[in-house]
């Protein structure tokens, strides 16, 4: 009788899945609190004198379709992408901002001549940029907390309309770090060798490959929230 009711949740359970999209730690841990309930109800309706069957029949029923359920817990799964890649990002921000002329400091050239004016305004614009992102960072780890405690439909839309604009100013952060380091390196030959630039992007890739996972997984629950509503 017990493969009978497991194979019923698990068929619920499945097709909810199947619907939603995001962070597969978050999802894993949504789908067994949501089989921790139904096992619940079932429990419940047994104690009240149900046949098993019947039991499992009314709490699968009472649970909902994944197309009731499905927005809500995507819901769930869009904000908690978004929480982890705005703390990603508002660290790696930080470190940037702080760390990032850390790497220069000491080296043979660093008291050579002037780099070019368009070299420097590069340079302030990567700390621009990286300023902004986190600020939207902030800004994105704020509207999450509102949402979850005040039901209003705007701060959610906001909160994803920041999570858009935090992944887009990443990607303009990327390129233009990139463009840095590359011109960088053409001024000065000797940072292809100096240890502190090194190890600071050995840190940074590793960094941006955390980002990048975040970024994935928030677009991917972003765009499930949209199917699922």
């Amino acid at each position: 009788m017990r493969g009978y009711e497991e194979i019923h949740v698990d068929e619920r359970l499945r097709e909810l899945a199947g619907q939603l999209h995001g962070p597969a730690r978050l999802k894993a841990d949504l789908l067994t609190e949501a089989r921790h309930a139904l096992e619940d109800a079932v429990e419940a309706y047994r104690e009240g004198g149900l046949p098993v069957a019947e039991a499992e029949r009314r709490a699968v029923a009472d649970f909902g379709s994944p197309a009731q359920l499905a927005p809500g817990y995507q819901a769930e799964l869009a904000a908690g992408a978004l929480r982890g890649l705005a703390l990603r990002a508002l660290a790696v921000a930080a470190v940037l901002m702080v760390g990032g002329d850390l790497t220069w400091r000491g080296a043979s050239w660093s008291d050579g001549p002037r780099p070019p004016e368009a070299y420097l305004l590069l340079s302030a614009s990567v700390n621009g940029i990286w300023a902004v992102v986190a600020g939207l960072a902030l800004v994105g780890l704020l509207l999450n907390l509102l949402a979850a405690r005040y039901a209003t439909p705007r701060l959610p839309r906001l909160a994803r309309a920041v999570g858009f604009g935090l992944t887009g100013g990443l990607a303009v952060g990327a390129g233009a770090g990139v463009a840095l380091f590359g011109w960088s390196v053409h001024l000065w030959d000797a940072a292809l060798t100096w240890p502190p630039m090194i190890i600071g992007a050995v840190l940074v890739s590793a960094a941006w490959f955390a980002l990048a996972r975040a970024a994935r997984y928030w677009l991917l629950s972003a765009r499930g929230l949209r199917v699922a509503g």
